[in-house]
């Protein structure tokens, strides 16, 4: 693997390398860790990475590493920047052979989605994008037996995100994260909906299988000289006629990350909630049952995801680290002429960036207007 971004300072580049390394199937290689060469030297001896394989720019390191022999070179890069930095590397490394792992959202605006995705189509090169709240087991669970059709037809869906980090004007005081999270130029048309509601959303699509139709949508600035949204409320319509309620914030003072989902069909119900990740709840007229990551009689796929006995607690780094192993199995079974089963595949893909940038443009689009019901971006 070659990094682009992560260096010192970056929180969420050294989340990718911890998840990238968790299993022993992927090596740090390479990397452009800064915009600023001298961070990037400095961001690569921190890492104990030879000088050589340490780069100035991504454009140095894609070139740099295509002319090292094949087994030597970098295999795939992972893309660890602001989104206004995602496209230029991404669409670099696929033009010269190179896989890519791409943090979410997938880009800057909807152009670039396009573009990467008729790129991705065009060389057959693997991508992934890293919704990670996808690779927890109970996620995985959930999703088959919704497939198994133990829920009957699903009937409503609501999913939330409340975060509290954002209550006060952070980025007036310097923090990095909340200066680009909150500023256009960097972030792209959404700020809490980009940053946070398209893990709602992809979790919403991934668990249930069905796709949003049409959203009523609700976004809000409460902090007094932000510039994008940090609070949002949406309604939505699925393709089978199930309705659901997506909220995403930023200002839920006291809030931590509690990504949670409920779904209800004719026959029951299913809750999960990201802090509590080891336990799914399944409801139903005759009463309510826990399941448990690796406890009794679970899917494969469920089981597939789950590394350590009952009891232990699997989180947040294991869920991210499962995006990363489906990916460099599926990535060496290419290596090898073989084609990637199922399971090594299941990790999102360029088609689920383009969801999330049709969801970005379209509850933007819905909040601005007076219409009612605004109908999902064709993708």
């Amino acid at each position: 693997m070659g990094m682009v971004g992560g260096g010192r300072g970056a929180f969420i580049g050294a989340v990718h390398r911890m998840a990238a390394a968790l299993d022993g199937e992927i090596e740090l290689v390479c990397g452009a860790f800064s915009s600023n060469p001298e961070k990037s030297k400095a961001s690569g001896e921190d890492l104990y990475l030879p000088p050589d394989r340490v780069y100035g720019s991504f454009a140095e390191m894609i070139m740099k590493e295509k002319e090292l022999p094949e087994g030597e070179r970098m295999d795939f890069i992972s893309i660890v920047t602001p989104n206004h930095v995602h496209f230029p590397p991404a669409k670099m490394a696929l033009e010269n052979g190179f896989h890519v792992v791409c943090d979410k959202p997938l880009c800057f605006s909807m152009d670039e989605a396009k573009e990467l995705r008729k790129l991705v189509k065009e060389t057959g090169l693997l991508f992934a994008l890293t919704h990670n709240y996808t690779g927890y087991p109970m996620v995985k669970q959930a999703r088959e037996m919704i497939r198994n059709g133990e829920l009957g037809e699903l009937r409503k869906v609501v999913v939330e995100y409340p975060q509290g980090w954002l209550s006060t004007f952070l980025e007036e005081s310097g923090n990095k994260q909340a200066d680009w999270r909150t500023d256009p130029s960097k972030s792209g048309k959404a700020g809490s909906m980009g940053d946070i509601g398209t893990h709602a959303e992809n979790l919403a699509e991934y668990i249930t299988g069905l796709k949003i139709t049409e959203v009523c949508a609700d976004l809000s600035i409460f902090v007094p000289g932000r510039k994008l949204d940090d609070d949002g409320n949406v309604l939505l319509h699925f393709d089978n006629g199930a309705k659901g309620i997506l909220h995403a914030s930023q200002i839920s003072n006291g809030e931590e990350n509690d990504l949670n989902i409920r779904v209800y069909g004719e026959t029951g119900g299913l809750q999960w909630h990201q802090m509590e990740p080891n336990t799914l709840v399944h409801k139903t007229s005759s009463g309510t049952r826990l399941i448990r990551t690796g406890v009794g009689d679970l899917y494969p796929r469920s089981l597939a995801h789950t590394r350590i006995p009952a009891g232990h607690p699997e989180g947040y780094l294991e869920a991210f680290a499962s995006i990363y192993r489906n990916f460099a199995r599926a990535l060496r079974a290419r290596l090898n002429g073989e084609e990637p089963s199922e399971f090594d595949m299941d990790f999102p893909s360029v088609e689920d960036g383009i969801r999330g940038m049709a969801f970005i443009e379209t509850v933007v689009a819905s909040s601005d207007s007076d219409q009612k019901w605004y109908p999902f971006l064709e993708v």
